[in-house]
């Protein structure tokens, strides 16, 4: 299992939101390169990118930034957030991101989200973001009414290699994760289940592990000091 630091951007800035709202938004750095130069001198090898505009609007607003981490190089990047094209897959993977998170229009437009992933295979992974049990679209502000659980599932048929599971609810609240969600979501053949929201303990990576979850992404608790990164890094040596 691989540990993944959260960057989110915002206003070419690194921000965090709680429970996905976009008017509870604190900052923690002004440049996104010095975060991850932070987290790579604390040995990261993966890192998790959203631009939170991109998300809302659905345009590559923070492409200057997120480039700029990229050229970093030494790190393995998935970077998410408004990627509701191919030209914009291709975009982000030219600027050196290593895979891209499709969000919205893996809900908006299934038979593309297929198609992508046959074609850029594991360069693709779908963000599914989650509120009681349903998908939620466009920033986490539309409710779909899809089932979360049931959608996952057809993903994995239709040839998604790698899920990240948002539980929204969870998401910057410093409360801890919704466990059983994972467990399973794990026992679904054939793709790789990322946990995003809520992680705050040492315990909870461990669980996670064991569960079978391919990568957790922890963001506010590590710069809340709630876990340190090398303390997460320590759960998945073994």
């Amino acid at each position: 299992m691989y540990i993944l630091p959260a960057i989110d951007i915002s206003e070419k800035k690194v921000v965090r939101l709680t429970e996905g709202d976009y008017n509870r938004v604190k900052v923690y750095s002004d440049n996104p390169v010095d975060m991850i130069k932070e987290f790579k001198s604390k040995g990261a090898s993966y890192l998790h990118v959203v631009d939170l505009d991109g998300a809302k609007y659905g345009s590559l607003v923070n492409l200057d930034a997120i480039s700029a981490i990229a050229a970093e190089g030494g790190i393995f990047i998935e970077v998410g957030g408004g990627i509701r094209d191919e030209e914009k897959i291709k975009t982000y993977l030219e600027k050196g991101a290593n895979r891209v998170i499709l969000g919205t229009v893996a809900i908006k437009n299934f038979e593309f989200t297929k198609e992508m992933a046959e074609k850029y295979g594991d360069k693709i992974a779908v963000g599914v973001d989650a509120k009681n049990g349903k998908v939620a679209v466009n920033g986490w502000l539309e409710d779909s009414g899809i089932d979360s659980v049931e959608f996952c599932k057809k993903l994995a048929t239709a040839g998604v290699k790698t899920i990240i599971y948002t539980d929204i609810s969870k998401d910057g609240m410093l409360s801890g994760c919704n466990l059983d969600i994972y467990k399973e979501l794990c026992k679904i053949e054939g793709v790789d289940i990322v946990a995003s929201g809520g992680v705050t303990s040492v315990s909870e990576v461990k669980t996670l592990k064991e569960y079978g979850c391919a990568g957790v992404i922890i963001g506010k608790a590590i710069y809340e000091g709630k876990i340190t990164l090398e303390e997460a890094l320590e759960c998945v040596k073994y």
